[in-house]
């Protein structure tokens, strides 16, 4: 569903929401009846956040250059913490 603008000389702009592809150039107003004539306006684009903008400029480049993986990374002994709950379970 897409909202299409739409304004009355009476009444003012109203919005309707139709399926992509439908709006007529002129639909009746749902206050007076009367016949309004769509509003074309721009499309709202948002501008990605840069943590986002980062990520996919890393995913076109992985997908064009792949980087090759040897083995697991290597993990640092005494880095992984344990969680309290798991800590205190009797041991054998």
């Amino acid at each position: 569903m897409v909202t299409y603008g739409y304004s009355c000389h009476r009444c003012g702009n109203f919005d309707v929401r139709l399926p992509i592809g439908t709006a007529p150039v002129e639909y009746v107003c749902p206050d007076c009846a009367a016949v309004a004539r769509r509003v074309y306006s721009s499309p709202a684009l948002s501008v990605p956040s840069k943590l986002l903008k980062g990520l996919h400029e890393q995913e076109e480049q992985s997908r064009e250059s792949p980087s090759v993986v040897s083995g697991p990374p290597p993990t640092r002994c005494g880095s992984a913490s344990v969680h309290p709950a798991i800590a205190s379970l009797p041991r054998p």
